[in-house]
């Protein structure tokens, strides 16, 4: 899987800034203390979120960042694909070159589970991951499949 510590960290950011905003806007620096992301990606990270509508920012004293709309319809792909991350599960990109410039057997199988992984990350919000922190019902209940006898 190809899911980088950037979409990993804007989805955490994204998370401490809904958990932390408040009547106040969150400054980079306490997202950075509580989550321990260096400041510098912070910055690059927030810069392409502002840039894609999902944070806005505050200047001056007691400034920092807000979230730019309503949790409820931001998905975690989202903010994944907001900072320029791919998901992706075929070693070629999606390019059919992935054994020797040629489709792999399980091409179909890899691109079928990015369309998978994509639904399922649109499908979770942050107000539903707020929630989960806060205590509330669980992100995801995933059904086990039943083993063949």
């Amino acid at each position: 899987m190809r899911l980088t510590t950037k979409g990993r960290f804007a989805v955490t950011a994204m998370l401490d800034l809904a958990l932390y905003e408040g009547d106040r806007p969150v400054t980079l620096a306490a997202i950075s203390e509580r989550q321990e992301i260096s400041l510098s990606y912070l910055e690059q990270l927030f810069s392409r979120l502002r840039k894609n509508g999902l944070v806005k920012s505050v200047r001056g004293p007691g400034g920092g960042y807000r979230i730019a709309a309503d949790m409820k319809t931001i998905s975690v792909s989202d903010i994944i694909r907001a900072v320029d991350e791919q998901i992706d599960a075929t070693q070629c990109g999606g390019n059919e070159n992935c054994q020797d410039d040629k489709r792999c057997m399980t091409h179909e199988l890899w691109t079928a589970l990015n369309y998978k992984i994509l639904d399922y990350l649109e499908n979770v919000s942050l107000a539903q991951l707020v929630a989960t922190q806060k205590g509330g019902k669980k992100v995801v209940i995933l059904e086990k499949r039943k083993k063949a006898a």
